[in-house]
């Protein structure tokens, strides 16, 4: 199944047509986020044990080809939690989006995350290829490590298999659905389980969001002996401009 994804989308990278935009778009466009959220969760796995956190970044992308590239931040707290001395998430990525046929897509890419200022053996700085389909709202998506994932020693070629759906639900409002699974290579009683059910409202000026998301594990304790992968209500407020 995972080959399979993957292999779907780097063949779509060759494909030669792609259905006309009605409005045609700017060559070249970048646009910026900025957010705030209750908890910053990552696969269902909270990064600021259980606390606020403040993130924004900034996108490119090359409209008729199609590649894109981007850079994102947000505090973190578990490294200092796990005897590192960092507390910012610096990710940078970039790939390839586009259309296969009428209403299915595809987006392949590489992802880096990278942990500035740690002191942690092994690294947590991890690289990750990413392969994902989509058909209209839906889709399937596969992430695999290149490195030791997240500091876990000996768990290169880690994967992550999810898959979703962001249906239209009213004006301007949008259901968020989504499961997946962590699979960490030499490591298995760290793979677990994820999900989310949400909601999103666009307010034109901002757009907010509500989820419940929960995972199947407790080996991801918190400094103060929290769970960070149990079950709660999120809540964030973000800009794109």
């Amino acid at each position: 199944m995972k080959k399979l994804i993957l292999a779907s989308a780097v063949l779509a990278v060759f494909a030669g047509s792609h259905a006309q935009a009605e409005e045609k778009k700017p060559d070249h466009e970048i646009s910026f986020n900025a957010s705030v959220v209750s908890d910053y969760r990552y696969r269902g796995i909270s990064q600021t044990r259980l606390k606020p956190a403040l993130q924004g970044g900034a996108d490119y992308t090359h409209n008729p080809t199609g590649f894109y590239a981007g850079t994102w931040l947000s505090t973190i707290k578990w490294i200092k939690d796990t005897g590192g001395d960092g507390n910012v998430e610096w990710d940078i990525y970039g790939g390839k989006r586009g259309e296969i046929v009428k209403d299915v897509s595809y987006d392949v890419g590489v992802l880096r995350y990278q942990y500035p200022s740690n002191a942690l053996t092994p690294s947590p700085n991890t690289t990750e290829i990413y392969g994902q389909v989509g058909y209209g709202p839906g889709y399937v998506k596969y992430s695999h490590s290149l490195t030791n994932l997240f500091g876990f020693a000996d768990s290169k070629r880690s994967g992550y298999l999810d898959a979703g759906a962001n249906l239209e639900v009213g004006e301007g409002l949008t259901l968020n659905l989504h499961a997946g699974h962590q699979k960490v290579k030499n490591n298995s009683s760290f793979s677990y389980t994820d999900w989310k059910v949400g909601v999103t409202k666009d307010f034109g000026i901002a757009t907010a969001s509500a989820a419940l998301i929960g995972t199947n594990t407790d080996k991801y304790v918190g400094r103060d002996g929290k769970n960070l992968g149990k079950n709660a209500l999120l809540v964030s407020v973000a800009k794109t401009f």
